[in-house]
C-alpha cells in the first residue's frame, strides 16, 4: 500500500530567522538554490504523494504564488491560516479534512530535505500499514549539526515514551491519521498533545533516521548550514 496524501507545515512566524523573514516566509529561504518547501514538495513527490495540503499564515499570498509559479505535478491544495495560527495540531486537524479516513504524512520544512530521506519514508511507511499505528521520524542528537537540542523522545524497540533524560530529536516527519485528532475539543492545539496521549497508550511507534539532521531554527543556523552546501 502507499501513501498518497501529505500535509506540509508552513504556516510558522519565523521569528528567530530574522531580518531573513522580514520579507519572505520561512519556508522560501532557499539552501542550494531549492526552498525548504520545494524540498519538503519533492521528498513527499518523489515517495508518490498525490495530493498535498499547505498551511498557510505569515505572508500567504508569498507562498501561493510560488505554488502556481512552479506547477508541481500533484494536487496542492491550501489551508488559510492567516486570521487564526492553530499550532501544529489544530493546523493539521483543518489541513487534513479532505483526506477521509486515509493515512498522511506530515513534514515540517524547517528540516532540510533531501531524497536522502526516501528510504526512511518508505520503512516509516511499511511500519505503519503493519500496526496501523502513527509513527515518528527520529534522530539521535549526536546526528544534530545543532549541539543546542535537548532532546524530545526515547526509542525502544520501536516505542517511543518521553523520559527525564531524552536522546531523540523528533525530524519533523510523521505518518498519522484523523482519527487520532478528531476527538480534541479546542480548535489551537499542539501535536504534542496527542502524542503524550498516544504514548500515554502505547500507540506511538518511532522510526530511528541514519540521515546527518540539519535544521534551520536560527539566523546563525542558517549560514552554517548554507556553508555546508547541501546537494538535493
Amino acid at each position: 500500500m502507499k501513501i498518497k496524501y501529505g500535509m506540509i507545515l508552513a504556516a510558522g512566524l519565523g521569528t528567530r530567522m530574522k531580518p531573513l523573514t522580514h520579507k519572505t516566509p520561512k519556508p522560501l529561504l532557499e539552501i542550494n538554490n531549492l526552498t525548504l518547501l520545494e524540498r519538503a514538495i519533492n521528498l513527499l513527490i518523489s515517495h508518490g504523494v498525490q495530493v498535498i495540503n499547505i498551511n498557510v499564515h505569515y505572508l500567504p499570498d508569498k507562498i501561493l504564488t510560488f505554488i502556481n509559479n512552479k506547477k508541481f505535478r500533484v494536487k496542492i491544495t491550501i489551508s488559510n491560516e492567516e486570521n487564526l495560527l492553530l499550532d501544529t495540531g489544530g493546523g493539521v486537524l483543518k489541513g487534513t479534512q479532505n483526506f477521509g479516513d486515509n493515512p498522511f504524512f506530515v513534514i515540517n520544512p524547517d528540516t532540510v530535505w533531501s531524497k536522502n530521506y526516501l528510504y526512511e519514508l518508505k520503512r516509516l511507511e511499511e511500519i505503519y500499514f503493519h500496526n496501523n499505528k502513527p509513527i515518528l521520524l527520529l534522530v539521535k542528537k549526536k546526528l544534530s549539526i545543532d549541539p543546542s537540542f535537548k532532546g524530545d523522545f526515547n526509542l525502544n524497540n520501536g516505542k517511543i515514551s518521553k523520559d527525564d533524560e531524552n536522546h531523540f530529536i523528533f525530524t519533523g516527519l510523521q505518518i498519522t491519521n484523523r482519527s487520532v485528532l478528531i476527538g480534541e475539543k479546542t480548535k489551537v492545539f499542539s501535536m504534542n498533545k496527542i502524542w503524550d496521549k498516544l504514548i500515554k497508550e502505547k500507540n506511538l511507534q518511532g522510526l530511528e533516521s541514519n540521515q546527518k539532521f540539519y535544521h534551520l531554527n536560527t539566523f546563525d543556523m542558517y549560514r552554517k548550514i548554507l556553508s555546508l552546501n547541501i546537494t538535493d
